[in-house]
């Protein structure tokens, strides 16, 4: 299978890798920053920098011929563990609303460094 790079124009690593890679129907995110649509600021507010990891996540999946019924699992690193659970769960709801169809989640508390509170990895499996 070919392995191939996915870019978006919402946000560019600086470094030599892509924004996620797939091979044949996997796809693996790199990490994806908080960073505001198209540049390297980061908002003030959790909530806001949530929505933009869901934003740059959906970009991805895009452009990989995928959405978000391919999910299979998103791991967020987070500062404060409680109020990152809490702010994700009304964004998570939206994209997957039925409870027997969900994909794994798991948050790692990391320590605070600067002003990104929340940053993550996904994995998803195109189906179709």
């Amino acid at each position: 299978m070919t392995r191939t790079s996915i870019e978006i124009d919402s946000f560019k690593h600086e470094n030599p890798i892509p924004a996620a890679t797939r091979i044949g129907p996997l796809i693996e995110s790199s990490i994806i920053p908080p960073f505001n649509d198209g540049v390297r600021e980061v908002p003030d507010t959790l909530e806001e920098q949530i929505d933009n990891l869901f934003l740059h996540m959906g970009n991805m999946l895009d452009v990989a011929g995928a959405t978000w019924d391919d999910m299979a699992k998103i791991t967020f690193f987070v500062v404060d563990a409680a109020a990152s659970r809490v702010a994700l769960n009304g964004p998570w709801e939206k994209r997957f609303p039925d409870p027997a169809s969900r994909p794994s989640r798991h948050n790692l508390q990391i320590p605070a460094g600067g002003k990104v509170q929340i940053s993550c990895v996904f994995t998803a499996y195109v189906t179709g």
